[in-house]
């Protein structure tokens, strides 16, 4: 009897053995089981969205940069950017404009949209420089030469963050300049010197090494100068939340600083 009991106990054992292999296999078989994250097969960290950022107009060329690095390492995400000054993509986040991620030139602007944005991150500064035409062609040496009423000088417009720092740097040093057009973006500024339709204006940094051929940048010096701070933030209202907050923290990774470093800015 003993016997009979070991044997019928040992096939119970043998048959419930053989049931589990095949359940514990379907439970691996499943390509969704994976510990809850979203494969993706392209090597992706990331998830895949149509992304629209807008961002500051001093970021216009390195974010063209930025974005094709970006989606060449998230295969599936496609960025698209839309730079203006950033009190116009202040604007367009208060009227609701559909946007994922808002990059500003100061953390005042940032600071205005606060209640419809994630928590900012600055990412990138930037300085000012005095952009003339090619060789310099009036001499321009320092500030002081801006209030020369024989020079055409451009400044940003005050509500723009270059024009506020252009003002502030300005007062600072008790320079008064009558600029012949106040533009609404800092591209605006560069863009009137290249043309010759101005002899000199303040810009950012980056703007004049961007146009490297076609302006001479004098530099201001460290005491005389102002530091502009580049703040990032996901969007409240963006339909594409994680892939959102993945561009903005990339953009503070070892490969985003590389890209922002590499055109001139300086470390955040």
């Amino acid at each position: 009897m003993s016997f009979a009991l070991t044997g019928r106990r040992a096939a119970v054992a043998a048959l419930t053995a053989a049931l589990l292999v095949p359940l514990a296999a379907c439970g691996n078989d499943d390509p969704k089981d994976t510990g809850g994250s979203t494969p993706s097969g392209t090597g992706s960290t990331a998830p895949e969205a149509n992304l629209t950022v807008l961002a500051a107009a001093s970021l216009t060329d390195v974010f063209k940069t930025a974005g094709a690095a970006y989606e060449k390492a998230n295969p599936g995400t496609k960025i698209t950017f839309s730079f203006a000054g950033s009190q116009e993509l202040v604007a367009q986040v208060s009227q609701g404009s559909p946007a994922d991620a808002l990059v500003t030139a100061d953390t005042k602007s940032m600071d205005k949209v606060r209640a419809d944005t994630g928590a900012p991150t600055v990412i990138a500064r930037n300085r000012l420089v005095i952009a003339t035409g090619e060789g310099n062609p009036f001499k321009v040496d320092d500030l002081k030469d801006l209030a020369d009423p024989k020079l055409k000088v451009v400044l940003a417009a005050p509500e723009v963050p270059a024009g506020k720092y252009s003002r502030q740097i300005l007062d600072a040093q008790k320079i008064t300049v009558k600029p012949v057009s106040q533009e609404p973006n800092v591209r605006a500024v560069l863009s009137k010197v290249e043309l010759g339709e101005a002899d000199a204006g303040l810009v950012y940094k980056t703007d004049a090494d961007s146009a490297a051929d076609k302006v001479d940048a004098i530099e201001i010096p460290d005491a005389q100068n102002a530091i502009a701070e580049y703040p990032a933030a996901t969007l409240k209202q963006s339909e594409n939340a994680g892939a959102a907050a993945a561009f903005v923290a990339w953009l503070s990774s070892p490969d985003g600083q590389k890209i922002l470093q590499d055109a001139g800015f300086q470390k955040p």
